[in-house]
């Protein structure tokens, strides 16, 4: 797999985890203008904030509207929201 689409990947990720964060906190939605483009900035990956930052240089060049959202961390991710398992047997 080659290293462009890896970082790909890496926002379609980031980009989830960004919908979720809008919809436990509908306000900050309202600080987006409409037709404005979001550029997620990682704080906690230099690559990946790197090649977001040249799509945001290349989309404002064009003469779109930008807006950087900077991102400080995540919170380690949890493959189930399950608590408290317990098996009975059946006889």
């Amino acid at each position: 797999m080659d290293n462009e689409r890896l970082l790909i990947e890496r926002n379609l990720e980031l980009s989830a985890e960004f919908s979720r964060y809008l919809f436990e906190h509908p306000e900050i939605a309202e600080k987006i203008p409409l037709g404005a483009e979001l550029i997620l900035l990682p704080e906690f990956d230099d690559e990946l904030k790197t090649y977001n930052l040249s799509l945001g240089g290349g989309i404002e060049a064009e003469g779109g509207k930008v807006i950087y959202v900077s991102i400080s961390r995540l919170r380690p991710k949890f493959l189930s929201r399950i608590e408290d398992v317990e098996f009975k047997s059946v006889a």
